[in-house]
């Protein structure tokens, strides 16, 4: 997401570095750029103009402070008023109502509503503690009720059946009186895609949100149809209560432009951000990470609480304590480093998370890589125990064995021992008197308490 725009804000901020001043002549140039950017970006008229005069009312004029350079303070404006048009902070669901707490999720046909439900399902239930139940009131789309109870299973979640031959009002009354005597924390009601402009099915959610009055009506909206996104969402806003938006597909959307639209364009807080079809890509959205990402600083605070999640703690640690020892680093350890990386959402997710890495991904083809990651992986499964503890027995036999039972090319097996050698040799310098030891103590003081361990095993 924003690899365009992102390219182009970092080399056009480029442009005022060195000045002495911030003046409007200095700076005219740069903001005809970034404005350029932000209309290329699909973002709507109204805000690159809000934006634009945003920035250009606060540099213009503005003295540089002596620590810094004019560059620094223009990018920190641009960083700001970022953050301004995306909405300040995260604006969490507010879920403080009487028991059980009820969120109507609305949107489009095919804009992912049902996965989203899962999706915020798995958040609340692990990261919130909730009891949460799960309901579909789309009688309209085929299999769309057997899909949220796949779905409901696949997360450990309560789905509440329901039938395409019931009305979508009965279903959910229905769902709240389980609720209230089961005694579930949050309800979630999936209902069905629907266009703006279809004025009986707008006619039925309308009804439908007045008979259950929610405590959170969330509109979900694909993030790849740009400022058309923001135009929905206000649309919709105008028929229902709206407490929120839910952007999906945002990994699919290289401009952005609904990211930076929907807030300023319906006055409504994105809540949450899908960065994938995994169930686990669903992320909290905030304004002010998604801004230093896009200005190629990087978002490690989201980079830290998702390795604080996902990694295997137990593993992390007896790699490290195994590395500190200066043990041999083995194919098995390699393999293992390697699924820790794609828990993290692989390659590409961490480096768009980590400062400066933008324009190296492309550069080092980083999709390419990934998928080179997983044929490292295959290979590695195709050798015998003894083979992934000890490589150097692996002969040219072997090497044609493994080749062959992976699917790959006999380069593909010497490319990957070449590759295991290279990263042993760079684990024994490090743990040489003590360096692996020292950098753990370094990460552990700027990580969460426990994390030293599990960051470094991602390394």
């Amino acid at each position: 997401m924003f690899e365009n725009l992102s390219e182009r804000l970092t080399g056009t901020l480029k442009a005022v570095t060195g000045q002495a001043k911030l003046t409007e002549d200095n700076i005219k140039g740069t903001l005809r750029e970034v404005r350029m950017a932000l209309l290329e970006a699909d973002v709507a008229l109204p805000v690159v103009k809000d934006f634009i005069n945003g920035v250009k009312e606060r540099a213009v004029g503005q003295e540089v402070a002596s620590s810094l350079k004019p560059g620094q303070v223009f990018v920190k404006i641009v960083n700001e008023e970022l953050i301004r048009i995306m909405g300040e902070a995260n604006s969490s669901l507010n879920l403080a109502a009487t028991p059980p707490a009820i969120v109507l999720m609305a949107g489009l046909q095919g804009a992912g509503k049902t996965t989203t439900v899962a999706k915020l399902s798995k958040i609340l239930k692990e990261r919130e503690k909730k009891k949460v139940l799960v309901v579909s009131a789309d009688v309209y789309r085929p299999a769309a009720i057997k899909q949220l109870e796949t779905l409901a299973a696949e997360v450990g979640v309560s789905f509440f059946p329901s039938s395409d031959q019931q009305r979508p009002i009965d279903i959910v009354n229905s769902a709240v009186e389980h609720a209230k005597l089961q005694h579930f924390d949050v309800l979630l009601v999936d209902t069905a895609g629907r266009l703006a402009i279809d004025t009986e099915m707008m006619a039925e959610i309308k009804a439908l949100h007045a008979a259950i009055n929610p405590v959170e009506t969330l509109f979900v909206v694909d993030a790849m149809t740009g400022q058309d996104a923001a135009n929905t969402a206000k649309a919709f806003g105008e028929v229902l209560p709206l407490t929120g938006v839910v952007l999906t597909k945002a990994d699919g959307d290289a401009r952005g432009g609904a990211a930076l639209s929907v807030r300023h364009i319906t006055g409504k807080p994105i809540k949450f951000i899908g960065m994938g079809e995994k169930i686990d890509e669903l992320e909290p959205f905030y304004p002010d990470r998604l801004a230093s990402r896009i200005l190629g600083m990087g978002d490690v605070l989201s980079l830290i609480e998702e390795a604080e999640r996902k990694i295997d703690k137990k593993k992390a640690e007896k790699f490290a304590k195994k590395m500190t020892k200066g043990k041999r680093f083995t194919l098995e350890d390699f393999k293992d480093q390697i699924q820790q990386m794609d828990n993290m959402g692989g390659m590409m997710s961490m480096m768009d998370k980590l400062p400066g890495m933008g324009q190296m991904m492309q550069a080092a083809q980083t999709a390419q890589a990934e998928k080179g990651m997983g044929k490292l992986v295959v290979m590695i499964n195709s050798m015998t125990l003894k083979e992934r503890r000890n490589p150097d027995i692996i002969s040219g036999s072997r090497k044609k064995r493994i080749a062959m039972g992976s699917g790959t090319q006999i380069q593909d097996v010497n490319r990957l021992l070449k590759q295991h050698k290279q990263m042993a040799k760079m684990m024994k310098k490090v743990s040489a008197k003590g360096g692996m030891a020292k950098m753990m103590r370094g990460m552990k003081g700027m990580l969460p308490p426990g994390m030293g361990g599990g960051f470094s095993g991602m390394r």
